[in-house]
């Protein structure tokens, strides 16, 4: 139990004794005292004037009198109009120290792994094109959700649904037949992502010319995007692969063998990864006995055209397409065959879909039609709803070829973390390989923490050159801090320096620090259950800064009290940690050495 819960105990027993007040000590509010007032951490009084039929400096002082008898880490209070400013004592904090310096787990719960776990699935790319920018927020974002839930005890499985089928596979496999002239990953030394992705903006270069010649021959632009020879094609070659057309089949298999080999060295880079992956060639004819299902139950419908319908207009939606009239699968098709096997395999707790705030009602869909098949497990099932990535220059577009590749950008983040790291000496005392993997850690900080620092929820500008800053709000400020912290434990240990249990009074830069890590448990446990990165981003940031205004006035080494040199090393010890484990369920790895 920390000290704001036993604080909120004291208070509200002290309402109940003096006042006949009760009040649930989860209900109590304090807030860290304001930085101009003396204090730790203050209560707020006027909710209770009313009832306590007194002034609020009387209130205030009377609960703060009852909390420091009942409490002996209560060093002394002080009131302003109707507010309690609680002061505790430093031999609190210098026993927290002392009590979790040596514990490297500080702030994390271990997993209990007999539970059933919480399932997140992120990444889902289409196998028509490379990972790119809005894929980097999706995985980092997936990723650092696992690790955050993990650090609160649960028992997580990462997996990823990759859509290795469907129209848009199509067009890049029909625009490599037409116009690859054979090429592969070998012959044009292409990653086989890229050269995939490649194909898919050839299909829309030359489906836009079809479509504005029917145009020009009379034809209305969407009758034409219909009529468009290319679009044709592309969707008999659908019909085809689900027959199981084995020529079909073949090239679907050769050409999406080259993007899961891109796909892997990409996912190695960024230092995401999965327990299991399911692939939608698997799972969308389980779709489709849910749809016949729900089509035995009365619960879905078929038009005249033979096209399968639900009918969501009583619960203030429309209808929805599960299957074509040609037969073939739609997304949601596929995703009711995944949430099924899903639950099959995992039996979980919770079904996580990160995905972005476009699919929004792709989600309350797939809820609802879950629950009209009669799965009571449907209400497990959890939309993680992300804002969109946007660059300077404007939005993203795949079929046009104007995204930024993910491999494009970890190089441009290296080469940039290598300038920079040159230009202000931080590599000077590495060998050419510790450079290396500094350059790489460095570029890999300032993006993931560029991206996770942002809540979810919000849309979010990317800008390489201000993520990578060693100043400010960023990975790599955080990064250095860690290194700096790291160098002066290492000088102690040479010094032989001893940590121990110790009495010293402390300065307001010292209780600042001990403040921001005694926060750290509370920070992990709101972060999980808000499913928010960003707050664990910030509070790494919060206690780098915080260290830093320490360290610039306050000697460590140099210190000639002994025993204020030996708290002040286990201090630096214990933030050391806090930031690897925090910056770890970024997915954020620290150096040693800069």
């Amino acid at each position: 139990m920390n000290i704001t819960t036993t604080l909120s105990q004291a208070v509200a027993d002290a309402l109940k004794s003096l006042y006949g007040i009760d009040a649930d000590a989860k209900t109590i509010v304090l807030q860290d005292t304001r930085k101009e007032f003396k204090g730790d951490y203050t209560l707020v009084v006027f909710p209770y004037v009313k009832q306590a039929r007194k002034a609020p400096e009387a209130v205030a002082n009377e609960i703060g009198e009852a909390v420091k008898n009942a409490l002996p880490v209560v060093s002394g209070y002080n009131v302003i109009k109707g507010f309690l400013n609680f002061e505790i004592s430093d031999a609190y904090w210098t026993a927290f120290v002392a009590e979790n310096t040596g514990n490297s787990e500080f702030g994390i719960r271990s997993s209990e792994l007999n539970e059933a776990p919480v399932v997140v699935e992120y990444s889902s790319p289409n196998t028509n094109k490379p990972l790119h920018l809005g894929h980097i927020r999706n995985n980092l974002l997936g990723w650092s959700v696992s690790q955050l839930l993990a650090a609160n005890g649960a028992n997580v499985k990462k997996v990823n649904l990759v859509n290795d089928r469907g129209i848009h596979i199509c067009k890049s496999m029909l625009a490599w037949l037409r116009y690859g002239n054979g090429e592969t990953p070998e012959s044009s030394g292409m990653k086989g992502d890229h050269l995939v992705g490649k194909y898919y903006v050839e299909f829309d270069k030359h489906y836009k010319e079809e479509i504005n010649q029917l145009m020009e021959s009379g034809v209305e632009e969407e009758q034409a995007k219909k009529e468009a020879p290319l679009m044709l094609e592309a969707q008999s070659m659908l019909k085809r692969w689900e027959e199981g057309d084995k020529e079909v089949r073949d090239l679907w298999e050769k050409m999406n063998g080259w993007v899961y080999a891109g796909f892997d060295e990409t996912y190695c880079r960024l230092g995401v990864g999965f327990d299991k992956i399911y692939y939608e060639s698997n799972t969308y004819l389980l779709g489709k006995e849910l749809v016949q299902k729900g089509l035995d139950m009365g619960v879905l419908f078929r038009k005249e055209d033979g096209s399968v319908w639900c009918d969501l207009t009583g619960d203030g939606l429309d209808q929805k397409l599960l299957l074509r009239k040609d037969g073939t699968s739609v997304y949601m098709t596929q995703d009711l065959g995944t949430a099924l096997l899903r639950h099959k395999d995992f039996g979980a707790e919770r079904l996580i879909y990160v995905v972005g705030n476009e699919q929004d009602y792709h989600f309350k869909v797939l809820k609802l039609i879950l629950g009209k098949l009669g799965f009571e497990w449907a209400d497990k099932v959890y939309h993680l709803s992300y804002g969109m990535v946007e660059l300077p220059n404007g939005k993203m577009k795949s079929r046009e070829g104007t995204v930024v590749d993910a491999d494009d950008l970890i190089d441009e983040m290296e080469k940039t973390a290598e300038e920079m790291s040159r230009e202000k000496g931080k590599n000077d005392e590495l060998s050419p390989e510790e450079q290396k993997h500094l350059y790489h850690i460095l570029a890999l900080g300032a993006l993931k923490y560029f991206i996770l620092k942002v809540d979810p929820t919000k849309n979010m500008l990317f800008n390489p050159a201000e993520s990578i800053d060693f100043n400010g709000n960023t990975g790599p400020f955080i990064q250095y801090t860690h290194a700096r912290i790291r160098s002066i434990v290492r000088k102690a240990g040479e010094m032989n320096v001893e940590c121990g249990m110790m009495n010293v009074e402390l300065t307001e830069k010292e209780r600042g620090v001990v403040k921001v890590l005694h926060a750290l448990p509370e920070t992990i446990a709101a972060a999980a259950a808000a499913y928010s990165p960003a707050m664990v981003a910030n509070y790494a940031y919060e206690l780098a800064k915080a260290f830093n205004s320490f360290y610039q006035d306050t000697p460590i080494l140099k210190e000639e009290n002994t025993g204020l040199k030996q708290f002040r090393v286990q201090l630096c010890a214990m933030v050391a940690n806090a930031l690897k484990n925090t910056m770890n369920i970024l997915g954020i790895e620290v150096p040693e050495r800069m």
